[in-house]
């Protein structure tokens, strides 16, 4: 059992063995890396496009299945934090960073990586052609999509209790993942989904009217993933009643914290960094954007999400070549699609028009993009063997 005292000093730990397991992992934990250098860098000439609220940490385990309130499946972006309006470039070049480290994680050759950044900005580029009154995924999806998409339509609430709560009953079960909480947070979590200004859109999630009770049945302080480190993260059972029917739904309720991502000169966005989150999801991932709310829990700004079966995050072990061809076509244009429904016409025009020019005859991928790229494959290899060395070493003191 962790006492809550000590969660700062596991977390961390649990943080660096993650990082230190691959170099893609690597990656996937280091945002704040990625816009320090974005920052420093002028070698790359990255183009200005349209200022559009974008992911701000577009990496391969951000993007997957995502229900909509009525369990209806796309893939879309899942994780919003880093979300700001600012240069949908900055997307591509994480992204591309995500798929090259996934290519040499999976022993692809090195002229994979030049193929696979081709695919992404033709699919990108394609979608921002496409037609943006039809809501429905009409590209071709491979096979790893395909599968994915499958076993998310699947699932059902049993799935999800048994994945996340190791169990079918209505209760979170304590160890590695669910820490015991304090007396006061246990108090502030029920006021807080119980209050006037939070369980009325709580209780709408399962199709319940406003007046519907919502009660905490359970909840426990959540590790999970890289970002929990110093920040509030709890799971949450609920019970949501209206006259003799009831449901159960489980919550999620993560701290919003300031951007890394820069913002466009000029653009206007909420203060509050959970607000932020909130509204960033509904331009760029509709479904997730549904489930979302702000709030506020111990003075501090948070994101409560309700989780659904069906959710499920892309994990790559192994790549064939074509397969990450396919996989990175295919990524490209739902990020494509998340930037240019934020457009009007003349500007999804005007930004394919100049990633189109930015194209050599040579290669299908810009040299902004292929520089990038391999600037920060570069400095990201360094680093992980860096954070090795260093894990390695406080592993053996």
């Amino acid at each position: 059992m962790i006492n809550p005292r000590d969660r700062q000093k596991t977390l961390t730990a649990v943080r660096n063995l993650k990082m230190a397991r691959s170099a893609h992992a690597f990656v996937r934990g280091s945002t704040e890396r990625f816009y320090q250098w974005l920052e420093s860098s002028t070698r790359c000439n990255l183009p200005e496009g349209p200022p559009i609220w974008i992911c701000g940490d577009c990496h391969l385990g951000n993007l997957g299945p995502l229900a909509d309130t009525k369990g209806r499946v796309l893939i879309q972006i899942r994780d919003l934090d880093q979300t700001v309006i600012g240069n949908p470039a900055h997307d591509l070049v994480r992204l591309g960073l995500s798929l090259a480290s996934a290519a040499r994680s999976s022993d692809l050759p090195g002229v994979a990586t030049a193929r696979i950044l081709e695919e992404l900005i033709a699919g990108y580029q394609n979608a921002l052609k496409g037609d943006f009154r039809d809501l429905k995924e009409r590209d071709h999806r491979p096979k790893v999509i395909q599968n994915l998409l499958v076993q998310s339509t699947r699932r059902r609430w049993r799935h999800l209790a048994e994945e996340r709560l190791d169990t079918v009953e209505p209760k979170i079960t304590l160890g590695p993942r669910f820490w015991e909480l304090t007396r006061q947070e246990r108090k502030e979590l029920a006021r807080l989904v119980e209050s006037d200004e939070i369980r009325p859109t709580l209780a709408s999630l399962k199709g319940r009217g406003k007046d519907a009770s919502v009660a905490l049945v359970d909840a426990a302080y959540w590790r999970k993933g890289c970002s929990s480190l110093g920040r509030l993260r709890y799971a949450a059972l609920l019970r949501i009643s209206e006259g003799d029917e009831s449901h159960i739904c489980l919550i999620d309720i993560k701290e919003g914290v300031a951007a890394a991502a820069p913002r466009a000169k000029g653009a206007k966005m909420p203060k509050d960094n959970g607000e932020r989150v909130v509204a960033g999801a509904k331009a760029l991932s509709p479904n997730l954007g549904q489930r979302l709310m702000a709030a506020k829990l111990f003075g501090k700004s948070v994101v409560i999400r309700e989780l659904m079966p069906q959710d499920l995050k892309i994990e790559i072990e192994n790549l064939g070549i074509d397969e990450a061809l396919r996989l990175s076509r295919h990524l490209a244009s739902v990020v494509g699609r998340a930037h240019g429904r934020q457009m009007d016409p003349r500007d999804r025009t005007a930004w394919h028009i100049e990633l189109k020019k930015r194209s050599s005859a040579s290669m299908n991928a810009p040299s902004w993009l292929w520089q990038s790229v391999v600037e920060l494959t570069s400095l990201h290899e360094a680093a992980y063997l860096d954070h090795c060395r260093r894990y390695a070493l406080s592993e053996a003191a």
